[in-house]
């Protein structure tokens, strides 16, 4: 049994038929890949699979457990984090009050306090900047610090959506190092990026939206070989 299930999933914002009954796999310790132009549907995906949006039909399992009728704070309680597109942060506040209130759903201080340390450990950057305030970050740390939030709530997996948007190439290349490094500790990732290249470099396999519904799918490696997505989205 795959770890995220979607089946037939329909989502319709107004009267538009955003996603037109897609299916797909995340099995456990995948990166996974969802690329497609913009107004494909790929963010809508994340957001109905992490419950905000509503579908209009079909079903989301994680982990066998049907998740369109469950609400946000309890998909999170499950093990699911969600890094939203254009970093969201709390920008008022300092860097380690941000990463504290991504552990909103865990109760015990000292492992908390360790997962604050791994934290660190992969963004050496936040701890120097702990108690800036998070509006004041660069574009590449603010995107690290969403990152990071997302795994301070200790997730099995974690859904990011376009993580490298907007970042100099230099952050571009540390932000998918840390998509390695993540995975490589255990976690599943569905990753939902525009720059193709980058996300099939990395994925295992990947799925391509077209107009809310899914074109092409395979293992990453063979995709990054085919004409038409090469064509369309590898600039080749």
């Amino acid at each position: 049994m795959a770890m995220l299930e979607v089946r037939d999933l329909e989502v319709n914002y107004g009267s538009i038929n955003a996603i037109k009954k897609i299916s797909f796999d995340v099995n456990e310790g995948e990166v996974i890949a969802l690329i497609g132009a913009n107004g494909a549907g790929k963010t809508t995906t994340l957001h109905t699979i992490t419950g905000l949006l509503k579908a209009k039909s079909g079903s989301v399992k994680f982990e066998g457990k049907e998740l369109l009728k469950t609400p946000p704070h309890k998909i999170v309680e499950m093990g699911m984090a969600h890094v939203p597109e254009g970093r969201r942060i709390f920008q008022q506040l300092t860097v380690y009050k941000n990463l504290t209130l991504g552990a909103f759903t865990r109760k015990d201080k000292a492992s908390i306090d360790e997962t604050l340390r791994m934290v660190y450990g992969k963004f050496p950057r936040l701890e120097e900047r702990k108690k800036q305030v998070a509006g004041t970050l660069s574009g590449g740390e603010q995107q690290m610090l969403a990152m990071g939030r997302a795994l301070m709530s200790k997730p099995k997996i974690v859904l990011m959506d376009e993580p490298s948007m907007g970042l100099s190439p230099l952050f571009v290349s540390e932000v998918f190092k840390i998509i390695e490094e993540i995975r490589a500790s255990g976690t599943t990732v569905l990753l939902v990026e525009q720059n193709a290249k980058k996300a099939l470099e990395i994925a295992d396999r990947a799925y391509v939206l077209e107009t809310g519904r899914i074109v092409l799918s395979g293992d990453a490696k063979d995709l990054m070989n085919d004409d038409s997505v090469k064509k369309a989205y590898l600039g080749e």
